[in-house]
């Protein structure tokens, strides 16, 4: 299944701060987490912290629910519209140490840079899971405008 992946992160390069997947299917649940931020960028601190509505988790509390949520699907297919989302979703796989968190397959797809994204579809811009949401909605009518 592919699922769409949306990511939040303290500075660019910085560490992750909130991470969510969102099914194609959208009668299977999201996936959506934050890690802790005890030193957050000011602007990461006013636009993105306010609005995370979860609580944040230490990274390796994220990172074992994160392998356990991809675990269910033999092959997921995770896309994204940006390349540090896909190195924060990768990274969140392992420890940092060697230990790796996730036995299974997963695949990684980069969208072509377009003029638009799912940022315009997001009912909370630099929400991780409103952006997720907003990303499949995005891609969905892309794909349609593309057979028609």
């Amino acid at each position: 299944m592919r699922y769409f992946l949306d990511v939040e992160f303290n500075g660019f390069g910085g560490p992750l701060v909130s991470l969510a997947l969102v099914p194609e299917d959208l009668a299977e649940a999201p996936f959506y987490a934050a890690v802790d931020c005890p030193d957050p960028v000011p602007w990461v601190r006013d636009n993105v912290i306010p609005i995370l509505g979860v609580e944040p988790q230490p990274r390796e509390t994220v990172a074992a629910n994160f392998a356990r949520f991809l675990a269910r699907d033999p092959s997921p297919l995770i896309v994204a519209d940006w390349p540090e989302d896909i190195a924060q979703a990768a990274n969140l796989l392992t420890d940092g140490h060697g230990r790796r968190f996730h036995r299974g397959g997963a695949r990684f797809e980069l969208l072509p840079a377009r003029e638009a994204s799912g940022d315009l579809f997001s009912r909370q811009p630099h929400n991780a899971l409103q952006d997720a949401i907003g990303l499949r909605e995005w891609v969905q009518a892309w794909e349609t405008d593309e057979r028609d």
